[in-house]
């Protein structure tokens, strides 16, 4: 047989013959369907061959017909190794754990690096990190990816504007930018404060300069707030002034929406993946639901720093069906209403809030409830002009 790999793990035994009419059992042999090869002759009446572990019944058949003896010299192959193995089962089953132990600690977390972040930062990112299990003596292949660690942390540290996460052997390594709040401008040169938008003032709190308009004024856009002339001379103006503003906006809330949603249904599989050949190891009774998104989980496992052949793959189907809201005329009114709200925060900022609002008109139309709403925002309306000598 030319295959020796195929050889190998089947076994095969050599046979040394010796007698009279060898060549004749070496052809009843392969009349009979048994592989022969490596035929060396010994001596006169002597020769040694090679046949497959399988083969040894059929060829004792041959050999009784045969006015010759037989021994088997060798015993080759896989089959004769694990038979070898049951003697020294004690060493074997020690190197097996040994083997064992050895690609567990391969694919476990032994270090993690944050680079380029503050000692508290620092101390936040590990603290989270600890919480997500991601952490020294952790199975790698049992924690969250990379892709993960990375959204988790930057949704939950607010520090960070970004953090990159490799995996290196057997450590984390994470680069970290952290966000650079801006620093308050400093007027070095003399401007005044006027309003950037027509509203009534609110609360007004002057650091410098002279104030030219007092609290519940009405003010147009442009106009002079806080001068920053004063005894003659010219200076930076600096104030906090909150007025009331106005915005209209148009909002359309269709009274049916038919969207996607995850119900709780899942099927979670397992494999070990060899090659891309996929053997499933979990799950077998599980089963798929109809209508699904699938989400696949690919660790490779590593050996003493080295990718081996196989990966571990979580695999989780999970079901997803189709679900109608319905709003009533009222109930859509006030999705609207707070829809108008919610895109007005993001344009308005943080120091502002809404006071108030109204539903200046309403319609249906197409299964659509479309409104005009008016709402009253207490906002920031200040705007630093510079101060031109000669004005």
């Amino acid at each position: 047989m030319k295959n020796s790999w195929t050889n190998f793990w089947i076994g095969y035994v050599q046979i040394k013959a010796e007698g009279t009419g060898l060549e004749r059992m070496i052809n009843e042999c392969l009349r009979s369907g048994i592989s022969v090869w490596r035929v060396k002759r010994e001596g006169d009446q002597s020769i040694s061959f090679f046949i497959p572990l399988k083969d040894v019944h059929a060829f004792r058949t041959v050999r009784r017909k045969q006015d010759c003896k037989c021994s088997f010299p060798k015993k080759k192959g896989f089959p004769f190794i694990v038979k070898r193995s049951y003697k020294n089962s004690g060493f074997v089953l020690g190197m097996l754990l040994f083997l064992g132990v050895l690609f567990m600690l391969s694919n476990m977390i032994w270090a993690i690096e944050v680079h380029g972040a503050k000692p508290e930062t620092e101390h936040l990112i590990v603290k989270e990190l600890d919480r997500m299990g991601v952490k020294p003596g952790a199975v790698q292949f049992l924690t969250y990816d990379s892709d993960d660690i990375q959204k988790i942390l930057t949704s939950r540290i607010p520090a960070l504007t970004w953090v990159g996460v490799e995996l290196k052997g057997t450590s984390y390594h994470l680069k970290v930018v952290e966000k650079n709040m801006p620093e308050q401008e400093e007027y070095s040169s003399p401007r005044n404060i006027v309003a950037k938008k027509k509203a009534v003032i609110t609360r007004i709190y002057v650091e410098q300069g002279k104030p030219l308009a007092m609290v519940h004024d009405h003010v147009q856009q442009g106009q002079l707030l806080v001068s920053g002339m004063v005894g003659g001379k010219f200076i930076p103006a600096k104030a906090k002034i909150f007025g009331e503003t106005w915005y209209e906006t148009e909002v359309e809330v269709p009274l049916k929406t038919d969207f996607s949603v995850y119900n709780g249904n899942l099927s979670e599989k397992q494999y070990v993946s060899i090659n891309g050949w996929n053997l499933q190891i979990w799950g077998y009774r599980q089963k798929d639901p109809s209508v699904y998104v699938k989400e696949q989980d690919k660790r490779d496992l590593q050996f003493l720093g080295w990718k081996t052949p196989f990966s571990y793959i979580k695999e989780i189907k999970r079901e997803k069906e189709v679900v109608t809201r319905s709003y009533t005329v009222k109930e859509a009114v006030r999705a609207g209403v707070e829809m108008g709200k919610e895109d007005l925060m993001q344009k308005i900022g943080e120091s502002g809030r809404i006071k108030g609002e109204k539903v200046l008109h309403q319609r249906n139309e197409n299964g659509k409830v479309k409104l005009k709403i008016l709402y009253q925002v207490i906002e920031d309306i200040v705007k630093t002009t510079p101060i031109v000598q000669g004005d």
